[in-house]
Formats: structure tokens, sequence, C-alpha cells
């Protein structure tokens, strides 16, 4: 049954990210709430935890530690921060939303596999807290737009909470890697095709042991009518609700009857 709408200006919104405490999107994404909620509560990474995904701490302990008003970090990955925000630094105070990001980077297609802002939105989700998931597109060698985010970002957060989506959905946001009067407006799309590690350099290292180090590069289809790379390649905002449902129906029906 899809949650009630949330007015972003009476809303508690808990912040994370997987760029670590000192990143330059979070920062901005602060700045932009403080003017728009209610109350802004942030529980972020010590240290950058990209691709991290949803990777959960479980063999040695965790430290949470404050550094500013409402503001922790936790040496963890971003699902430790929003376990711990949840369960302990905000208990008394449970957050009406859960807001990942801004991520330095698009986070299309299979990247919301591996990213650890949407594994943070994810985990929101899972915990039953409406959770949405911002990315910043940009190019390699150039400049991050991040006025395209402090642009779009309000608008974006104000009439998505306004809207009603199920309970076993996050939202991904991705914006443009254009300036933010160039933006073609907001697109509803769903997850392209996008598939990092296609490319890698093989090495040896002092001690003479043959290494791997898997870069950057991606195989993706900006082609695709109706995708997130589709419409962000050409120049809108993308909004993609994904879903917590892993199970296949089709399959499981047809591995019945196969199984019968």
């Amino acid at each position: 049954m899809p949650r009630p709408p949330i007015d972003l200006a009476a809303a508690r919104v808990l912040l994370a990210n997987d760029d670590g405490i000192q990143a330059p999107g979070l920062r901005l994404l602060e700045r932009i709430l403080r003017k728009e909620a209610r109350e802004v509560w942030v529980v972020a990474p010590e240290t950058e935890q990209s691709a991290a995904s949803h990777s959960l701490t479980m063999r040695r302990p965790l430290y949470v530690r404050k550094v500013g008003r409402r503001r922790y970090t936790v040496d963890g990955t971003p699902t430790d921060c929003i376990l711990l925000a949840i369960h302990q630094v905000m208990k008394r105070n449970p957050p009406d939303v859960v807001i990942s990001g801004i991520n330095r980077g698009g986070n299309m297609g299979e990247d919301a596999t591996y990213s650890g802002t949407v594994a943070a939105a994810r985990e929101g989700t899972m915990l039953g807290f409406p959770s949405v998931a911002l990315s910043q597109l940009y190019e390699d060698g150039s400049p991050v737009h991040w006025e395209t985010a402090e642009r779009w970002t309000p608008e974006v957060l104000r009439r998505l909470l306004q809207a009603s989506w199920p309970p076993a959905v996050l939202i991904n946001v991705n914006f443009p890697a254009v300036p933010a009067a160039e933006v073609r407006g907001i697109e509803i799309t769903n997850l392209g095709r996008r598939k990092i590690g296609g490319s890698m350099v093989a090495g040896e290292d002092p001690r003479g042991e043959r290494y791997f180090w898997i870069g950057g590069g991606r195989r993706e289809d900006r082609g695709r009518e109706g995708t997130d790379l589709e419409a962000v390649h050409r120049g809108a905002v993308s909004i993609s609700p994904v879903s917590l449902e892993l199970t296949h129906e089709p399959t499981v029906a047809a591995l019945k009857d196969a199984f019968a």
C-alpha cells in the first residue's frame, strides 16, 4: 500500500552517502535541505566507500563519532551508517525520509547494484522509511556541475515526497552533466544497461606477485529509449523507481511446472 505524502518543510531528514563525510556532494545536500526541511541529521562514512554496495560490517566493532550538531561519522559502510542512524543515533527521533548523496558521478543501470549511495537508500527502504538516492553525473576531465544538482534537487524532492510509491521501492535520481539552465526537464525512467569492469590493468608488485586493477570503464547503451542512461545523456533529470522484490515470479511458475 503506498505511503502518505510527506511535506518536506515539516520533515526530519536523515542524510548519508558513500563518498564520505567530507564530500562536496554531501555538504551541498546538507546546505539545500537545511533551507527546505524542518530538521536535518547526517550519518555518513568516515572515509570514501564508493562501490561498497550493500555490504555490512559484522566481523569488527563500529565506532560512531559526533563531528557537529546532528552530524556523525561511522567507520564503516553506507549500510552501516543507516543501521546505526536508525537504531542508535536517531532511535528516539526517527526520520521521516532517508536521502543518500549527492554522489559525485552517476548511478545508472547496473551501477545501482554496486553503488553505496543507492545501497544506503535501499537499507532505509528495508527499514521502512521512504528513501531517495541522488547522483550528479560528470564527464571525466570536466568539472562537476554541482549547480545543476543544487538547482534541481529541491524541486525533485518536493514533488517526489508528495507522490506515492510502495514501501518496497526506493527512488534513484540522476542529474545530467550539463549546466543547470540546460536541463531538459524531469523524466521517469527504467534502469538501463551500464556494466562496469570492462577495463582492467595488469601489473606486478614489488614482491613479484601479479595483480589486476579493475578500472572505471563501462559498457553502456545510451540509445535505449525510456532508460535512465538515455534520458540523462540527453540532458534530462532521471527518476527511476527501484524495487526490493528480487523474486522473478514468471520463473517461479515455470520452475514449479518443471519440478512438479
